[in-house]
């Protein structure tokens, strides 16, 4: 199981691959929050989102440990996709990425520019199915989305920066997907900032971590989840990634009409590209914050910023900017 050390090590592989996101605020949300709110801008890292970090690591761990393969492949209906292809191409290594054909557009062709071979299924089971045969070839190996040490060794390394600049943070917020951003999270907070709680956001209509941690064991989806955050469609958690979803301070199921809502407002405040799915970690944020009888800090980890034409039409067919976000 990854630690703080897993992480340090793993900045110092990437740092100079990698961009250092900035920190940014609202002043107009802030006050009519009556809160500060931070955003950890991983929107502008390389490839518009996080998964460079843990795909960028565990390239580069494994080149360290003398075991450089002759392909990589991967499996991801999106960022990760992308991750891979670009940081398997910083080490002159062949890729091959395993996609469901709803995976969005916009994120195919990006990971076929980043020089991939991208090969289509019909579904996310038989994308699963095709990367774990693939793997028994020799000389490949396959970097999975979020079950794996490296990989959430690599996410882990967002917070650090952020919490390396901002200070006295009551919570952390992040999208949950798979767990590896949040398991990193997680892994930094607990060791930089031990008094600060970490919560994950999950769709409602995803919530497979949720009901996972309800069961107290891995829940699967029975079918591919519909929401409009596409980074959080994943079928179930990681064996590893759930042990630390365990450790969070709460888990909140987003409806997909708050996802939007957040999708709009971030856009418009922060002059950014926004993710559905970052936006539910702003939700959760802002349910906290509603209960909160003193003013609080808080990080929200914008996970990434890759949206294709058809989902920003479903984000814009309705105008949400006439809610005024208001806690009090």
């Amino acid at each position: 199981m990854p630690d703080i050390k897993d992480i340090i090590k793993a900045q110092e592989r990437i740092h100079t691959f990698i961009y250092k996101t900035p920190v940014l605020k609202s002043s107009l949300l802030n006050e009519w929050c009556g809160h500060e709110v931070f955003f950890k801008a991983e929107c502008l890292q390389k490839i518009g989102a996080f998964k460079a970090r843990g795909a960028c690591n565990a390239i580069s761990w494994l080149i360290e440990n003398n075991s450089k393969p002759k392909r990589i492949i991967a499996n991801s209906s999106g960022n990760h996709a992308q991750a891979v292809a670009w940081a398997a191409s910083q080490f002159g290594i062949p890729s091959t990425i395993y996609m469901p054909v709803y995976a969005s557009k916009v994120k195919v062709q990006a990971t076929r520019s980043y020089g991939a071979e991208v090969e289509l299924s019909e579904n996310r089971i038989i994308t699963d199915e095709k990367v774990k045969e693939a793997a028994k070839e020799e000389g490949t190996y396959w970097i999975p989305p979020f079950n794996h040490d490296q990989v959430i060794s690599g996410q882990g390394t967002a917070i650090v920066e952020a919490l390396h600049e901002i200070t006295d943070v009551d919570a952390v917020f992040a999208p949950c997907g798979g767990g590896g951003l949040l398991s990193g999270t997680v892994i930094a907070t607990h060791a930089l900032s031990p008094d600060t709680k970490v919560f994950g956001a999950e769709p409602f209509n995803a919530n497979d971590a949720a009901q996972s941690l309800k069961m107290n064991s891995i829940q699967r989806l029975q079918s591919v989840p519909d929401t409009i955050a596409d980074g959080a469609m994943t079928m179930a958690v990681g064996d590893i990634t759930f042990q630390y979803l365990k450790m969070l301070d709460g888990l909140f199921e987003i409806e997909e009409s708050k996802i939007i809502y957040w999708t709009q407002w971030l856009t418009h405040l922060l002059k950014l590209h926004i993710e559905p799915t970052s936006a539910m970690a702003m939700e959760a944020g802002f349910q906290w914050l509603k209960n909160q009888k003193t003013k609080r800090r808080i990080i929200v980890i914008l996970s990434g910023g890759n949206i294709d034409q058809e989902t920003s039409l479903k984000i814009w067919s309705t105008n949400h900017l006439d809610a005024q976000p208001k806690i009090r």
